[in-house]
């Protein structure tokens, strides 16, 4: 296994768990500290070891690669983080929500990018935060149209980089963006991020004004619940679920099953209850990270065990026919 591989792999799994970023980053600093060495360069113990990066965590995995072996590390996190299994998985083609470090997010654009394409991904919809979420470093119009011309840029075979926000929701269901430039954009994914605790009448206005809105495609973790993880726990938003996936089925929005294990958002009643109504559904990863791009897998189980149709899944759909349906209202 080359010693590159192994730290990019075990960086990807940690992310994926959702570890320490500090944990994640050290092990993808250490391979881009090694990138281009050759064998003999790696062979030389003492002189990795004064290369800004290498830790010794890092240098057990370089050594142990070098020998023909995969990391102990690295065999420990891939028994811990096998993928879920599901055939729905397979039919995924892409996914709608993730984040860069131009806002929340922890790489770069273009490491999103190769991780996902590493995926077999066909396409990847880039949706950094909106101006108001600013412990995100939600993107101002002038930021984000800035990152407009970085993604135009992104030409990777075989994988197309959509752009896209996470727009905020805000108390009356307005969109936290300019309209003309949403209108610019391939994917808009609408998410409540603040007064969670809001009344449900008044959340409720607030959601379905919100997937009214001729822009909106995805409406982000629904209920915005935390069952686990750092953040502690947070139940979910009260609202009347029928009328706000009525209208989502109404206006062609589908409601996210969102893939982070913290979340399980929305629970499976919901599920079950926009099923019945109608809704189309976006299986995402809302990834931060590289390695949380494939928790897509979770989420696939997840929507596999409710009965979820394929064909009612849009990121199952191939990219034409995605685009018709991001299109429809634009």
């Amino acid at each position: 296994m080359e010693p590159v591989d192994a730290l990019t792999e075990i960086a990807a799994l940690l992310e994926r768990e959702r570890a320490s970023r500090y944990r994640s980053k050290a092990f993808r600093t250490a391979a881009a500290a090694i990138e281009g060495l050759s064998e003999r360069d790696l062979a030389d113990t003492a002189s990795l070891r004064r290369r800004a990066g290498i830790g010794e965590s890092s240098l057990a995995v370089i050594q142990e690669a070098l020998a023909g072996d995969v990391p102990r590390y690295l065999a420990e996190l891939r028994r811990r983080y096998a993928p879920a299994t599901s055939d729905l998985r397979a039919l995924l083609r892409g996914d709608l929500h993730c984040h860069s470090d131009w806002s929340d997010g922890t790489t770069p654009i273009a490491s999103m990018v190769e991780a996902a394409r590493s995926l077999g991904h066909e396409y990847l919809a880039l949706t950094d935060h909106s101006p108001r979420l600013r412990v995100a470093n939600g993107l101002t119009p002038e930021r984000l149209r800035e990152q407009l011309v970085e993604v135009a840029r992104v030409d990777v075979p075989g994988l197309t980089l959509l752009s896209g926000i996470e727009v905020d929701i805000l108390d009356a269901g307005e969109l936290d963006q300019d309209d003309a430039l949403l209108a610019e954009l391939d994917v808009v994914v609408a998410s409540a991020h603040s007064r969670l605790r809001m009344e449900s009448p008044q959340m409720t206005r607030r959601l379905v004004a919100a997937v009214s809105h001729p822009r909106v495609d995805v409406l982000g973790h629904v209920t915005g619940r935390l069952v686990s993880g750092e953040r502690g726990t947070r139940p979910p938003s009260e609202f009347d679920a029928r009328a706000v996936f009525s209208a989502c089925a109404e206006h062609g929005v589908a409601v996210e099953i969102n893939s982070r294990p913290e979340r399980e958002d929305p629970p499976d009643e919901l599920i079950a209850l926009a099923l019945e109504i109608g809704c189309l559904f976006a299986v995402d990863s809302d990834a931060h990270a590289p390695g949380q791009l494939g928790l897509l897998d979770e989420g696939a189980a997840r929507a596999e065990r409710a009965g979820v149709p394929a064909e009612r899944i849009v990121t199952t759909w191939p990219l034409e026919r995605l685009r018709e349906w991001t299109n429809r209202a634009r």
